[in-house]
């Protein structure tokens, strides 16, 4: 578990991030309990954590893509400056008691878009920081740092504002961001190699796209995360109306009961890596989610606050447990090019399924109760557990996913931006091989597209047999250049062999690269859609 911090870097980043995330959530608790004092209702209270995760939601993508294509240390350090900005201007109109709760609420959310542009570009950073084989413990260190400062950052929250008021609580989550910054300051970070140049925002965005619509194990990842934080997410959103409410509980209260979903956190922490080696992952997430359904049902019906606090430990380590596997999933799945892009979506439904839930089991809890709010997310969580591990499995495997580059120097013919281009490959199978060739082409057939691909297709010659076309399209030369000098990984290289292996002796593959005749010169307008739609006609029916 600890292996990660002999790294230095590691350890100096983990440990200022300890104090940040420990800012953040007296910051939360402040925030919670400030809209509480200024009138608000279960809704209102509800919405700060909406308006602390919407702007993730709708700014995780671009961000995930500028992560991917500028420089991540001066990204990161870009974020907490944004960050610290929001919270200095909230502590300073509190302590003058010019709060309101609009203002509240737009502060905080703009707090979350400098979190926007750190998010991703932190878990793409961590390949960087330690060992590909420590991923997984760098993940649930990683998750053991935010719910350890759950479990001290709400407690010191209530402290504050029983002491020194809300404004207390805003004003040392933004001296706790220059640990973070120092550290990124001082990060001697290796240029990156770049040897076609930075892709424009919109390309980026939509390579990035098109690799999670064709990486089916991410997307398992994708839909477990989605589910899981849409239903559990009403626990976090509504633990403060259930104090103030049918627990009677005041501001130090609350943060006794934050602190005991982190103490959970931290036990799961430890007991995890045991755990891991005995099961899959499939098996922790139901297993988790199961024990964090029935957890919600206790916290939502018993209004024993010793009763609550033990459900509370269950809720936190069943969290760290289901966020940590799928998280250390989800990063090693991916490739360097795609990495902060790809784990922007993945951010994208987390902080989604947060907002948006918040948001539901809000109005539920005003609709019926507080209590039916509580009860229906864990029903859902339940019901959909053993439908996800039978239909949308996490991958068990592993897939090398290191760079590899097709080509040693880029060809002169295709260092332009001139498009699209259609690239055709002719494959000799023999009738025996045919089957298996087929299988490994419809694989390759993802890859393509992952890389950079916006149309694949394979065909075989009615008149002769062994001959198959395979035929892409890229949106330019220099993108399909992109493919193979940026984008390849071993696993892709891995099918080709595979696929090489069928053909029928002495018949290598031939290539040809044909550019859209109508194509234009650099500079002038091109006639994309018109190839498009000619293209289109390619598509097997």
């Amino acid at each position: 578990m600890w292996a990660p911090l002999r790294h230095r870097l590691f350890r100096a980043l983990w440990i200022a991030q300890l104090v940040s995330n420990t800012g953040t959530w007296m910051q939360t608790v402040g925030a919670q309990w400030l809209m509480g004092d200024l009138g608000g209702d279960a809704l209102d209270i509800a919405l700060v954590q909406t308006a602390a995760t919407l702007p993730i939601f709708l700014l995780v993508v671009p961000a995930g893509a500028l992560g991917d294509i500028l420089d991540r240390r001066r990204l990161l350090l870009t974020s907490q400056v944004i960050t610290f900005t929001g919270a200095a201007a909230l502590a300073a109109l509190t302590a003058a008691e010019a709060t309101t709760p609009a203002l509240l609420l737009v502060l905080t959310g703009a707090m979350a878009v400098g979190q926007a542009f750190a998010v991703p570009t932190f878990q793409a950073i961590q390949p960087e920081l330690v060992r590909l084989d420590e991923i997984p413990q760098a993940a649930l260190l990683n998750g053991a740092n935010g719910n350890v400062a759950r479990a001290v950052g709400p407690a010191l929250g209530g402290v504050l504002i029983t002491l020194a008021g809300p404004e207390a609580t805003f004003a040392l989550n933004a001296l706790s961001l220059f640990g973070v910054t120092l550290v990124l300051y001082v990060w001697k970070r290796p240029p990156d190699h770049r040897p076609l140049g930075a892709e424009h925002i919109r390309d980026a965005i939509r390579a990035g796209a098109r690799y999670v619509r064709s990486a089916p194990e991410f997307a398992s990842v994708l839909w477990c995360s989605v589910v899981f934080t849409l239903c559990a997410s009403g626990m976090w959103a509504l633990l403060p109306a259930l104090a103030r409410g049918p627990l009677g509980l005041g501001a130090g209260g609350y943060g006794l009961l934050l602190a005991g979903v982190g103490s959970g956190a931290v036990i799961g922490a430890f007991a995890l890596p045991v755990v891991r080696g005995r099961a899959g992952p499939n098996t922790l997430v139901a297993g988790s989610t199961t024990c964090y359904a029935l957890a919600m049902t206790v916290i939502g019906t018993v209004e024993s606050m010793p009763i609550v606090l033990a459900a509370l430990v269950v809720a936190g380590l069943a969290w760290i447990t289901v966020l940590s596997t799928l998280s250390a999933s989800a990063q090693l799945l991916l490739p360097e090019w795609a990495r902060a892009r790809s784990l922007a979506y993945y951010q994208l439904v987390f902080m989604g399924g947060q907002a948006v839930g918040s948001l539901v089991w809000g109005v539920v809890a005003d609709a019926l109760t507080l209590q039916a709010a509580f009860l229906l997310p864990a029903a859902l969580l339940i019901l959909s557990t053993p439908i996800g591990v039978s239909r949308v499995p996490l991958p068990t495997e592993h897939f090398d996913m290191s760079q590899v580059s097709h080509y040693p120097e880029p060809p002169d013919d295709l260092q332009h931006g001139r498009g699209p281009l259609l690239v055709v490959v002719e494959w000799r199978v023999s009738p025996e091989n045919a089957e298996a060739f087929l299988e490994v082409m419809r694989q390759i057939g993802r890859a393509r597209r992952r890389t950079g691909a916006t149309m694949w297709s394979i065909f075989q010659d009615m008149e002769e047999p062994t001959l198959y076309l395979e035929t892409f399209t890229a949106e330019t030369a220099h993108e399909h250049l992109r493919q193979h000098v940026e984008r390849g990984t071993a696993m892709d290289q891995e099918l080709d062999l595979r696929a090489l292996s069928l053909v029928m002796d002495g018949q290598f593959p031939e290539v040809r690269h044909l550019i859209w005749a109508y194509a234009p010169m650099p500079g002038a307008e091109t006639r994309e859609p018109e190839f498009r739609s000619i293209v289109s006609m390619l598509r097997p029916r």
